[in-house]
């Protein structure tokens, strides 16, 4: 009986013991757990489920991806308002952003290039080819990256642009694209290399209202700019940006 009562014992408080590690568990933030989960190897990236590879990536191009797609369970909030930054490598909390900070983030953390710095530069030595659309006299380090018209216009200057097409297999993985948005509203997202459901797209990554995620959405909208990261491009960014 005593013998009985002792296993009783061991087997109740074993049973306490796995109860507060899965207390502890069930506690830690959602980003703690899904990086965990990306180290382990059970996901690639958060909530990005694996499938058909559209076009392999260059190195590069999986680097920039790879950067965009872990912002996805991390930025949840559309937040465009105006912050004062620091400068160089400023940003707003990772939670927040809007469509260029999926751009901006990934850029920084998968190749190195501050577009906040490169924009400031660029702009600062050649104030009257940037857009006039919001009535400045002179740039503005805290927000100038974070408007789809100056990055376009960057990449358009760096001789990154390429033709306007629908055709799906005019895309690369990483290359940048800016469409309008109805109202007249500019937004840029990342080409990656993961297939549609049906195979006949590239998906996308990109932050449109709800938090930055991997949509099959390249061709919703009219495509104002089709701009690509080649290392010409890349090296003049990290000319004017490079961290």
């Amino acid at each position: 009986m005593g013998h009985q009562l002792a296993m009783r014992r061991v087997f109740v408080a074993f049973a306490l013991v796995l109860g507060l590690v899965a207390t502890a568990a069930l506690a830690a933030s959602r980003e703690a757990r899904l990086a965990w989960q990306i180290v382990s190897g059970l996901i690639v990236t958060p909530g990005i489920a694996q499938g058909a590879t559209f076009t392999e990536p260059t190195p590069d191009a999986a680097a920039l991806i790879a950067a965009a797609e872990g912002q996805v369970g991390v930025t949840r909030i559309y937040d465009g308002s105006y912050v004062a930054l620091d400068f160089p490598g400023g940003d707003i909390a990772p939670s927040r952003g809007v469509c260029t900070d999926v751009i901006i983030r990934a850029l920084r953390e998968g190749l190195s290039i501050d577009l906040q710095l490169a924009v400031n530069r660029d702009m600062s030595r050649n104030f009257p080819a940037y857009p006039a659309n919001w009535g400045l006299s002179r740039p503005d380090r805290n927000i100038d990256h974070r408007r789809v018209p100056n990055l376009a216009r960057l990449l358009e200057r760096l001789g990154a642009a390429r033709p306007i097409s629908t055709d799906p297999a005019d895309f690369q993985p990483g290359d940048i694209v800016a469409t309008m948005l109805p109202g007249n509203l500019p937004h840029i997202l990342i080409v990656t290399h993961r297939a549609s459901a049906d195979g006949q797209r590239p998906l996308i990554v990109h932050n449109i209202g709800a938090g930055t995620r991997v949509e099959d959405r390249l061709f919703e909208y009219p495509i104002t700019g089709h701009f690509r990261l080649t290392p010409e491009v890349l090296s003049q960014l990290r000319d004017l940006g490079g961290i």
